[in-house]
């Protein structure tokens, strides 16, 4: 059937559920009547709830936290390494350092401007669909393994040309952890509850990341410099890369499949959460079973891509800030004093990014709205850059860039979770939440390469091109809203027409196979905002 906007209705829905599947459903006139309101659901108190989803939350979110975590260490200890002497052991001259970093190499001396890590990014496209089928207990932890042996192969390169190649492989081992994960935590919890779950893997990187914990944990390595013939940076990416791996180890047996077949949940919560799950989004749940046209259906659908543009917004001066925020650093601290770099980064960076991360997401599950929160974060931004870009003292710098960190690691988690909240259909959801993360990355790769050495201190160059990005999102977000309350009134003036009606006996037929197809096209399905 056609995807297209339809009158909203209220299924009758039957006993056996099973029959549901082939039977003809009457679709009235009368205001929907969500699963989340039938009584079947009302099995748990309103007290046993909140104690079923802390219980989940302790099962999944701590490995899920530091499965994340080491993700982040481990992509951005190059930079570490590089102050152990790596450039000097492997004789890295002129970019070959910024082109082994970011760039893939191509034949001759030419090379391409699309950053290998970010290119190998675009494989987040499969992750869903790889985590549906070869189970999350399996396939998040195999990839942390993977690039964990990678990080620790690193340790051992001797050349230019070999360290470019790990970094690719480096690159495509990550790249299905983060659009993974996201796609697992919907499968879990309702789509009102998955900001704040989103905020706590994520804000546990701004606090270990962007709190310099990677330069502390470097700095100890370094010690390490001599042993077994292999200098400091050698050992950085060794003891890094097995941790990850010893991670990976412990996943296997943490981290669990699905609700329905979680043996730490007792049958009855089980019922629970695979019924809130299935009614969630629709009256008469979503498409569970793969096909092709899942994939075409997320590739066609307009918010993949307009939601796409407001993770550029985010991603790319996501990744821009932390190329230049050295350079604010250094005017408050030496450089060779990681103590001082620490107080710094945690009092700039970490710290606030996860208060007020956290904090946005409580309150945006909360009154289950997103795109006040992401414009409140875009609006932060354009104030850091404006700051930036201008020839302003280093304290007001300092305070510039404390926007430009706090806005957009806040606005991260609400730009992903506003995509899964709208799409219907668990693998078009896993197909659109991989777009999504690529695109994103699209928008990191140009930040990669805007901020030049000859610009400093200004970098008029790249704050301009973040202002640019800023600037898509603050379009894109309120574009966005319209369209989604467009489809939402039209679907409830539909409805109210239809009420009026003869006294609302006008009935329209659906079968429950039809309305599951429609997804998040279906008549009762409302957008969030």
């Amino acid at each position: 059937m056609a995807h297209r906007d339809i009158p909203p209705f209220r299924v009758e829905h039957a006993k056996n559920e099973e029959k549901l599947t082939t039977d003809v459903i009457d679709v009235t006139c009368s205001p929907t009547t969500s699963g989340a309101d039938s009584p079947t659901l009302r099995q748990l108190t309103a007290e046993e709830e909140k104690i079923l989803w802390r219980k989940v939350d302790l099962r999944l979110m701590p490995i899920l936290t530091i499965m994340y975590l080491f993700c982040f260490l481990d992509r951005g200890n190059i930079g570490n390494a590089k102050l152990q002497g790596l450039t000097s052991q492997l004789h890295l001259v002129g970019d070959e350092y910024n082109i082994a970093l970011i760039n893939v190499p191509a034949m001759g001396r030419r090379v391409s401007k699309a950053p290998a890590s970010h290119i190998a990014y675009l494989n987040s496209l499969q992750s869903g669909l790889l985590l549906k089928r070869l189970r999350p207990s399996r396939w998040l932890p195999g990839i942390t393994i993977a690039w964990g042996v990678v990080m620790t192969m690193m340790g051992i390169v001797k050349s230019y040309q070999q360290l470019v190649g790990v970094r690719i492989c480096l690159g495509i081992a990550e790249a299905g952890l983060f659009p993974g994960i996201v796609y697992y935590l919907t499968l879990w919890y309702p789509r009102h509850m998955l900001q704040y779950r989103t905020g706590l893997f994520i804000g546990s990187a701004s606090v270990a990341g962007l709190g310099a914990f990677s330069g502390l944990l470097a700095f100890g390595i370094s010690f390490m410099s001599g042993a077994e013939g292999l200098e400091g940076w050698s050992w950085i990416f060794i003891i890094e890369g097995m941790a990850t791996v010893v991670v990976g180890i412990i996943a296997l047996f943490v981290l669990v499949d699905f609700p329905d077949t979680a043996k730490f949940l007792t049958e009855k919560e089980r019922l629970f959460i695979i019924h809130k799950k299935k009614y969630d989004l629709s009256s008469v749940g979503e498409e569970e079973r793969f096909a092709l046209r899942h994939i075409w259906d997320a590739v066609t659908d307009w918010q993949v891509w307009m939601l796409s543009l407001v993770n550029m917004s985010i991603i790319g001066p996501l990744w821009g800030i932390s190329l230049f925020l050295p350079s604010i650093i250094q005017g408050w601290a030496q450089a060779s004093c990681v103590l001082g770099e620490f107080v710094i980064n945690y009092t700039l960076c970490g710290a606030p990014s996860a208060i007020v991360l956290l904090l946005m997401a409580i309150w945006s599950d909360r009154i289950k709205m997103r795109s006040p929160f992401i414009v409140a974060c875009l609006l932060m931004s354009l104030i850091g850059f404006a700051i930036n870009i201008t020839d302003a003292p280093t304290g007001a710098k300092y305070f510039g860039t404390f926007f430009c960190v706090v806005g957009h690691y806040a606005a991260f988690p609400g730009g992903i979770t506003w995509l899964s909240n709208n799409m219907a259909g668990q693998y078009k959801r896993a197909v659109g939440i991989g777009l999504q993360g690529g695109m994103g990355m699209l928008a990191g790769a140009i930040s990669s390469n805007v901020y030049r050495t000859q610009d400093a201190p200004r970098y008029i160059l790249g704050h301009g091109i973040e202002l640019m990005f800023v600037g898509l999102g603050l379009v894109s977000v309120p574009l966005t809203v319209l369209i989604y309350m467009g489809i939402n009134t039209r679907r409830d003036r539909l409805r109210q027409e239809l009420e009026g009606e003869e006294g609302g006996r006008k009935r329209v037929q659906y079968s429950v196979e039809e309305l599951r197809t429609m997804g998040d096209r279906a008549p009762d399905f409302r957008y969030t905002l």
